[in-house]
């Protein structure tokens, strides 16, 4: 366990993986359990559904605001980039940081992501082991040590 000690939350961290690959969400479920954090993982498995459970419509309008969002970019229905730019667009939602998750190794799709705003962009390992190993970095760095936008924080002006 490292040396200090982890950043306490009276209320669960709110994480919205938006991914399509179900072995990639069973790792990321696994690592998170693992880490004993205090959270509620929500998870979108296309581009639309992500934005209507981030924007909270319909059906999702009990979900609260997320804290972070994992966002894989080669989604069905909304591609991943559509989906960031669309969130950082939005004045109720630009304050959520977003890590983009993805296989892609171009420089077009990093630059891309850090041009819509993207707080990170990481490169998914095909190991499982280096996945695992990546989310627990994830966890430690975003859900640990970052301090991150209160949830509401459009209410305080936002970008």
């Amino acid at each position: 366990m490292n040396a200090a000690s982890p950043k306490t939350t009276a209320r669960p961290w709110e994480i919205f993986l938006v991914e399509d690959n179900p072995a990639d969400i069973r790792l990321t479920q696994e690592v998170l359990a693992e880490s004993g954090l205090n959270h509620h993982l929500h998870i979108a498995r296309d581009g639309e559904q992500a934005l209507y459970m981030i924007r909270r419509d319909g059906e999702y309008a009990k979900l609260p605001e997320p804290d972070l969002v994992l966002l894989d970019l080669n989604l069905p229905r909304k591609d991943g980039r559509e989906v960031l730019a669309e969130i950082k667009r939005d004045p109720r939602l630009n304050h959520i940081p977003v890590l983009v998750l993805s296989t892609s190794r171009t420089e077009r799709d990093v630059a891309t992501c850090y041009h819509l705003h993207a707080n990170c962009y990481l490169q998914k390992p095909v190991d499982l082991d280096a996945f695992a190993e990546l989310m627990r970095g994830v966890e430690d760095f975003w859900l640990r040590k970052v301090s991150l936008p209160p949830r509401g924080s459009a209410n305080f002006g936002g970008r």
